[in-house]
């Protein structure tokens, strides 16, 4: 009988090079990868198509995606993690001093609402810097991957012809989340966010998700061990990394080598997977989905990561 072979889209990462280069390998399936060269793309194909068997995916894209019913699950690993305080710029003519200067402003968002870095930048502009995000207009320079979805009043999309960095270069609108722009003008909001993202970790444990891995529901209920597979040698690789990791043994450290090799200094485990260790994040990110309107009910972690 063939074995199994899942067609799955999945970033590179030291953690995850062992499952690609075949040094790990599942035990019930083969994974067939196709290299997506932005991620991003995957996300949209998955959700919009189904086009993959296991993909990696934004997590407030895969709440937004479950809350309309499409036919993946999650299982509880979380391939990507930063700190977002550096993600919100502004325009430094524009009159912007502080965070709370935002209200009553527009704001750029890269791409759509749902990107989970607008999500946790808002959060960290409402929740730490006591910023009432109701009252920014959020504008966005693309749209969502789960085509469903309709946002708050208070978000609207870019005017025809507009670009979002050349906006923020020319002081139309004064500040933006996850955009890159080469401008001596446009500076980060928050102060030394590197190490505000770090003291945030340190002091309230706020590590943010950024992506999980999700996979057809049709395969995980006509295979039932088909979810722990995946989970164990997710884990596995993750394993081998974080021992590298620990020892020194990399040889040539990348930024997320030098980022997690950080993180460890402080939480003691820079890649946690399974949802015991990440209740606190879960339960955050599920809250403000729906604080933020990318939900409209609350749910359970355990409606988004059932048991497998």
């Amino acid at each position: 009988m063939d074995r199994l072979r899942l067609k799955t889209a999945l970033v590179t990462r030291g953690h995850t090079q062992a499952l690609k280069d075949g040094t790990v390998k599942p035990r019930t399936f083969e994974f067939d990868f196709e290299e997506v060269p932005n991620i991003v793309q995957a996300f949209r194909r998955m959700v919009r198509g189904l086009e993959f068997d296991i993909s990696e995916m934004a997590i407030t894209t895969y709440i937004c995606a479950r809350a309309h019913g499409k036919p993946f699950t999650a299982l509880p690993i979380f391939p990507m993690r930063a700190l977002h305080h550096g993600a919100i710029v502004y325009n430094t003519k524009s009159g912007i001093q502080n965070p709370k200067d935002l209200e009553g402003k527009k704001v750029g968002v890269n791409r759509g609402y749902t990107v989970t870095t607008g999500l946790w930048a808002r959060s960290i502009l409402q929740h730490q810097y006591g910023v009432d995000i109701s009252r920014i207009t959020w504008v966005l320079s693309g749209d969502e991957h789960v085509e469903e979805y309709q946002p708050p009043g208070n978000v609207v999309p870019l005017e025809a012809g507009k670009n979002l960095e050349e906006m923020l270069v020319s002081g139309e609108i004064p500040a933006a989340i996850g955009v890159q722009v080469e401008s001596p003008d446009v500076k980060g909001l928050i102060p030394n966010a590197r190490e505000a993202g770090f003291e945030a970790l340190r002091k309230r444990g706020l590590y943010p998700i950024n992506h999980t891995v999700v996979v057809k529901d049709e395969l995980l209920r006509t295979h039932r061990d088909l979810g722990a597979d995946i989970v164990n040698v997710f884990s596995e690789a993750r394993r081998l990394y974080v021992e590298r990791l620990a020892s020194g043994r990399i040889d040539q450290p990348t930024p997320d080598d030098v980022f997690f090799r950080r993180v460890m200094d402080i939480t003691g485990d820079p890649l946690p997977y399974g949802v015991e260790p990440n209740r606190q994040m879960l339960e955050a990110i599920i809250r403000q989905s729906l604080e933020q309107g990318i939900i409209t009910r609350a749910v359970t972690i355990e409606e988004l990561f059932p048991e497998i």
